[in-house]
């Protein structure tokens, strides 16, 4: 099992091991500085981890303002960040801290921000990728980027703007930077395993957080605070956590799939939680080809992160801790342990490197059809309909985003959708 996310953010030692030191030549800094100037959104663990993901891959960099929920989150923060390895490249100033649901805004348009990074709960990221790109800011944004069909138009829409303004896009799907996957997907792509016909993937876990609620929150603040637990923050686990190997699906078979059937439902999640907690779901190809997909977060199971591709004249194991690209005589063709550098910097230290020497990379839609193809299997599993990539990028009006939000709005009532009852919409 590779090591999480959340406990590399903990590894100080790991993360300077892995740290890309830019090369001597990149000096063309933005905004006429001596330095590339970041800010975040969103300043939890991940927005933190983010924080020093970027600030070890390249010199040159540091953090310039901060804004989350509240202003204790962000303060919180600045001094975790003081505390760590990165910490002289925190100047963080106290007007550079801000709390609140507009504090995005305020980030975003700070003139000593170059760069935004997007890492609140996922519901957010359509609306805070378009304000980034509109302020003409480049942007490094977690994955997934929309949790419904309304934010996917939205962000193809940024995509669209971030082209027009030459505007440095990354996004937080790791495993495209992962040398196990680039090789063995290059196999695939370049005919190893000869015609693709189908496939099986699993991102099995065992359990996720659940946060109580505090004296003195509304219902909305609970929601926001306990988001991962509520479809319209997080989009539920197949969205927010296994969209990394749905993006490793597309990426494989050359495109998102064009229909998703299956199932899905809780056993274990808290009462309140709004959430599967596991899914199985068939994804198709106008072509005939399928890849069968299982995602689950159940504590004391057994945990499974695996994608395995079937052709023609051959498999292809593509797996966290390493390839393997077999025959089916059983020759083999290859094989590719994973090694370093580590991803999560490697997502930074490529997006530092593309900003300044004015290279054209752009994600957004890359990381919107993958994240569109794990809403498209929620979709499925919640309805218990065939979900096609035509109704979800054409004719649905699912929008769970609420038109107005603010400190006084009231939350969504939550409930758990029931297959076969839940309209499709």
């Amino acid at each position: 099992m590779p090591q999480t996310r959340r406990d590399f953010v903990k590894s100080s030692a790991a993360l300077a091991a892995t740290a890309s030191i830019a090369p001597a030549h990149l000096h063309a800094y933005v905004a006429g500085s001596d330095s590339l100037r970041l800010g975040v959104v969103g300043a939890g663990g991940r927005g933190k981890g983010a924080c020093r993901d970027s600030l070890v891959s390249s010199a040159g960099v540091e953090l310039t303002a901060i804004g989350d929920l509240t202003m204790d989150i962000s303060r919180n923060a600045r001094e975790v960040l003081k505390g760590t390895e990165v910490g002289e490249q925190v100047t963080v100033a106290d007007d550079a801290l801000f709390g609140g649901l507009d504090a995005y805004r305020d980030v975003i348009h700070h003139p000593k921000v170059d760069v935004v990074l997007l890492t609140t709960s996922p519901g957010f990221r359509p609306i805070h990728l378009a304000e980034a790109v509109r302020a003409g800011k480049h942007v490094f944004m977690e994955k997934p980027v929309c949790v419904d069909p309304a934010g996917y138009r939205s962000c193809l829409e940024s995509a669209r703007i971030a082209d027009e303004k030459g505007l440095v896009v990354v996004a937080g799907t790791m495993f495209r930077r992962q040398k196990s996957y680039i090789d063995a997907i290059t196999q695939i792509e370049q005919g190893a395993i000869g015609r693709r016909l189908s496939g099986t993937a699993r991102y099995c876990s065992q359990g996720i957080w659940w946060r109580n609620r505090q004296p003195g929150m509304s219902d909305l603040a609970y929601q926001l605070y306990n988001w991962y637990h509520h479809t319209w923050l997080s989009g539920d686990q197949i969205v927010e956590q296994a969209v990394h190997n749905i993006d490793a699906i597309c990426w494989a078979m050359g495109g998102p799939p064009s229909s998703a059937y299956g199932n899905g439902g809780q056993f274990t999640r808290p009462e309140g939680s709004e959430i599967y907690d596991s899914m199985s779901i068939d994804y198709r190809w106008d072509d005939g080809r399928v890849v069968s997909f299982m995602c689950r977060q159940i504590p004391g199971s057994k945990p499974d992160i695996s994608n395995t591709i079937v052709g023609t004249e051959g498999v292809a194991h593509v797996n966290p801790g390493g390839s393997r690209v077999v025959r089916h005589d059983g020759e083999v063709l290859s094989e590719t342990p994973h090694s370093g550098p580590y991803p999560y910097v490697g997502e930074h230290a490529d997006m530092i490197r593309a900003i300044r020497d004015s290279d054209h990379l752009n994600e957004t839609v890359q990381v919107a059809n993958s994240s569109l193809t794990a809403v498209m299997g929620r979709m499925a599993a919640y309805t218990g309909q065939e979900v096609t990539w035509d109704f979800v990028t054409k004719e649905s009006t699912l929008k769970l985003m609420p038109d107005e939000l603010s400190e006084d709005s009231p939350a969504p009532e939550p409930f758990v959708r029931i297959p076969g009852r839940h309209r499709l919409s």
